[in-house]
């Protein structure tokens, strides 16, 4: 490393030095003004240390020949209209980065610091560059300019003694608050002009146009802070500007107003997001982009020099741009891509719900289709116990009894293979209470099954299907309770109008843990109760009835099917 980079690299580290240097240097040149080609010198060092001291760019980074020519033509351009409005421009430009410093400093001591080094370069101003500008002698006044020479300096000697803060002197420790910077400038080139323009126009001399101008400035700024709170009866500006802040980029709203719109109007998830993301060549910095979602990938628009990533899950966006994108315009579209990747997720989501919808709909259709075929089955077992078990003399009604029922079997057989083809409809008819009444009393004929029904009204008509599976299942289970615990006896009783059926059992209550979903949802039971009832249950809905556990003791154990009265709402 060679003394150069030795000596830079020790500037670097030491921050307060650097500054202190770099106002020193300032002050020579200044002072030099009768030698024009010293202070440019001096002016040139002057610069260079700056670039040291600047907090945009690390001073260890190396410059490419695109850099190193900007560099030189600035130098240049310096050198060839050095001057007094050069050096006032330059001393506003310092004033305003050593005054947005101030904002980011809390400790006491380095706050000073920098105080005292804008008001330096206030004074250089004031004092010695800008009476310099005025053409009539007569208006500047008494000259100041051996106090400035010989009395800035001690501000640069308080400086030196003031302890800053441990991390003041780190490379890049002191933040500049650009906003604050730029306000600054403002205020200080009003200032400058404001002054000349009172001493032009109205020949007042230099202190009387200073002093106008302050004045001029705080009241105005007083006007400002007035007017920038809300009161009672006024919204003040401050309101105006947050919502100017919040809608800097009205491109990014028109975006989002349209991701919004496809997000409502588009299901795929897919052609949700490439549509959302072409949308972006809309916007003013795009050129276009590629995205990669799972195993899907797409390409919108086209590549250019510039490409910034945007990673996210499963979202991973590439958006290619005609300029080099600033942190807050990186910020803003990091934001809009996780927005498009939360809406690609949520489509996701809803088409996985939508799967397992389709999933559960062949779930309980094909689990009530095997219920339905179990209770045919059970029909043809009694129907084959009953050819086994009779006589001789018993051939006559055995022949009736199959005349009248397997004709049924078969009309159920084909309800169930039309819920098989329409699993949201209830294939069936309607049946007079008392036709259907007597079928069921031929069916479970033999077994240990009671039927008490009197005086069924002839008008009275049920929903076969429905009625038909609940008397299976409810029957079912019933006479599979009493195989295992024997001696068990049921009871089957309906009202004269068939609006309620009742299906009894003298076994042993329903258990709590069965009891807490049955029917509501499928239940495991070594008994059968269950995901039988659970749709039974819900076809009784369907058809304007409702299945519920009317009883529940030891030896008195009762499920009813009634029929819901008009106005009445599903669970009451």
């Amino acid at each position: 490393m060679s003394l150069l980079e030795r000596l830079a690299s020790a500037l670097r580290q030491r921050q307060r030095w650097l500054l202190i240097a770099l106002l020193g240097l300032l002050h020579v040149a200044l002072l030099a003004d009768t030698d024009k080609l010293f202070s440019m010198l001096c002016w040139l060092v002057h610069v260079g240390l700056f670039i040291l001291w600047q907090p945009f760019i690390y001073a260890e980074r190396r410059l490419d020949f695109s850099g190193l020519l900007v560099i030189a033509l600035l130098l240049g351009g310096g050198i060839a209209f050095y001057g007094w409005w050069l050096l006032i421009v330059w001393v506003i430009i310092l004033a305003a980065l050593v005054g947005g410093r101030v904002m980011f400093t809390d400790h006491r001591p380095t706050r000073v610091f920098y105080l005292i080094a804008f008001a330096y370069l206030l004074a250089a101003l004031l004092f010695w560059l800008v009476p310099r500008m005025v053409a009539n002698a007569a208006l500047v006044g008494p000259s100041l300019d051996l106090e400035f020479a010989w009395g800035m300096p001690l501000f640069l000697l308080v400086m030196t003694l003031l302890p800053l803060a441990p991390d003041s002197d780190r490379p890049g420790g002191g933040m500049v608050d650009l906003f604050y910077s730029l306000f600054i400038f403002l205020l200080i080139a009003v200032l400058v002009l404001g002054s000349l323009a009172f001493m032009l126009l109205r020949q007042s001399g230099y202190l009387e146009a200073v002093l106008n101008t302050l004045i001029s400035i705080a009241v105005l700024l007083l006007l400002i802070g007035w007017t920038w709170n809300t009161r009672p009866g006024f919204t003040g500006v401050d309101v105006f500007f947050s919502r100017y802040l919040l809608t800097i980029g009205l491109p990014f709203e028109n975006w989002l107003h349209r991701l919004t719109t496809l997000a409502g109007s588009e299901s795929d998830p897919e052609r949700f997001l490439s549509q959302a993301l072409e949308e972006m060549l809309d916007l003013p910095w795009v050129d276009g982009g590629r995205w990669i979602a799972g195993t899907r990938t797409g390409v919108f628009g086209k590549d250019s020099r510039f490409a910034h990533d945007f990673a996210g899950q499963p979202l991973q966006l590439t958006l290619h741009t005609r300029h080099k994108l600033s942190p807050a315009l990186i910020w803003h579209f990091h934001l809009l891509a996780q927005l498009a990747n939360e809406h690609y997720i949520a489509k996701l989501r809803a088409r996985e719900l939508q799967q397992v919808s389709y999933l559960r709909a062949i779930h309980e259709t094909g689990a009530r289709l095997t219920h339905d075929v179990k209770n045919l089955l059970q029909s043809l077992n009694n129907l084959c116990y009953l050819a086994q078990t009779t006589s001789g003399d018993d051939h006559q009604r055995l022949e009736l009894l199959l005349q009248r029922q397997l004709p049924q079997i078969t009309q159920r057989l084909q309800q169930t293979l039309g819920k098989l083809q329409k699993p949201h409809s209830e294939a069936g008819g309607v049946l007079p209470a008392a036709m259907w009444w007597k079928i069921q009393q031929q069916r479970y004929a033999g077994l240990p099954v009671t039927f008490v029904a009197t005086d069924l009204d002839p008008d009275a008509l049920l929903p076969t299907a429905l009625f038909d599976s609940v008397a299976d299942n409810l029957l079912h289970n019933a006479l599979l309770k009493g195989q295992a615990e024997g001696g068990l006896q049921v009871r089957v009783t309906m009202a004269a109008d068939g609006s309620v059926l009742s299906v009894c059992d003298t076994g042993t209550a329903v258990s709590a843990h069965v009891l807490a979903d049955l029917l509501q949802a499928p239940v495991a039971s070594e008994s059968g109760l269950g995901i039988g009832l659970y749709h039974a249950a819900r076809q009784a809905e369907g058809c304007g009835y409702e299945l519920h556990l009317a009883a529940n003791q030891p030896g008195q154990v009762c499920f009813e099917l009634r029929r819901r009265s008009p106005g009445t709402p599903e669970n009451a």
